[in-house]
């Protein structure tokens, strides 16, 4: 049987339309239960922390429980691989650091694709990581630190929250660009980086400055400089690397938030909205601020972007320290 012509149309406009009202109607309903938001990491770290803030405050916003899942294990790769996984209906969200982007140059296989197996929602925070020796070490300075590892080569060795960590990856810059004879020690976190580093079993340490606050404010670690491009407003009279003389050093960590590639766009412009209204917070920034993370809250595109620009430049760190992971 032929259809009018007329009635051909209207029922050519509404199947046309049914995408976009079933993309409407999963912006409306969603989140109707219960949204894992997996975290790469032991429980404790910046982005941890910074993960349950955001879940937090999804959950009052939203009206349905955003709940942390810690799925730690081989610099991230596991729980990574686990969302990487998950179903493309946006109630799993990977919270994770820029090691998301240097895993696949650092190990030999990786169980995800950075490109391909997760959409960007936002560049959530930035934090930066800092050079910090114990108090016995004769160097107030990073040039007189670098001189004293040049008249003792073998001496010095540098702690680091785990091999492939952003923070480990600027301790390989350090030592290869300016040629230095120096051993990293990983450890199982910032926690343990710290405390290696104030018993002076690791003289030198890079890890986040948020780590190190506590202890360099207590006279329990000597900061140098703040790896990064600006001065921390945690500890604003910290010069950064560059004022320090070596503006080649530079390196800022991120927390990103990603979902499985396919997530509806409705979805992740819905969560991306919350969670960079949720960063603007004052409360929100305030207590970021103390912990040494500054928000930033970018869009997916920008977040495409930067980690593009990322994966160039730690794999060229990794392939001029010669160091991989099996």
């Amino acid at each position: 049987m032929r259809l009018p012509r007329r009635q051909f149309l209207y029922r050519a406009a509404g199947a046309a339309a049914l995408p976009l009202l079933s993309r409407t109607a999963n912006a409306q309903s969603y989140p109707a239960r219960p949204v894992r938001v997996i975290v790469p990491f032991s429980p404790g770290g910046p982005t941890d922390v910074c993960a349950r803030l955001i879940a937090q405050r999804l959950s009052e916003r939203l009206g349905q429980q955003f709940y942390i899942e810690n799925i730690a294990g081989a610099g991230g790769n596991i729980g990574t691989g686990q969302a990487a996984r998950a179903a493309a209906d946006g109630y799993t969200i990977l919270i994770t650091v820029n090691s998301y982007v240097i895993n696949p140059t650092l190990y030999a296989k990786v169980p995800y694709r950075v490109l391909q197996d997760f959409d960007s929602v936002t560049l959530a925070v930035g934090f930066p990581s800092a050079m910090l020796v114990n108090p016995s070490v004769p160097a107030t300075t990073v040039k007189e630190l670098v001189a004293l590892i040049k008249q003792t080569p073998g001496k010095y060795s540098f702690a680091s929250p785990g091999f492939g960590t952003p923070s480990h990856l600027l301790g390989e810059q350090f030592r290869v660009v300016l040629g230095l004879d120096l051993v990293h020690v990983p450890y199982g976190g910032s926690g343990p980086a710290m405390m290696s580093a104030v018993a002076g079993d690791t003289p030198i340490a890079f890890a986040a400055l948020s780590a190190a606050v506590p202890q360099i404010k207590d006279g329990k670690l000597r900061a140098l400089a703040v790896m990064s491009r600006n001065r921390s407003p945690a500890l604003p009279d910290l010069p950064t690397i560059g004022e320090a003389g070596y503006p080649e050093l530079d390196g800022d960590a991120w927390i990103g938030a990603l979902v499985p590639a396919g997530t509806p766009k409705d979805i992740i412009t819905l969560l991306q909205r919350e969670i960079v209204t949720i960063l603007a917070l004052p409360d929100t920034r305030e207590r970021l601020s103390a912990l040494g993370l500054d928000p930033v809250g970018s869009t997916p595109e920008e977040f495409t972007t930067q980690m593009k620009l990322e994966m160039e430049k730690w794999a060229k760190v990794i392939e001029a320290a010669r160091i991989k992971a099996e």
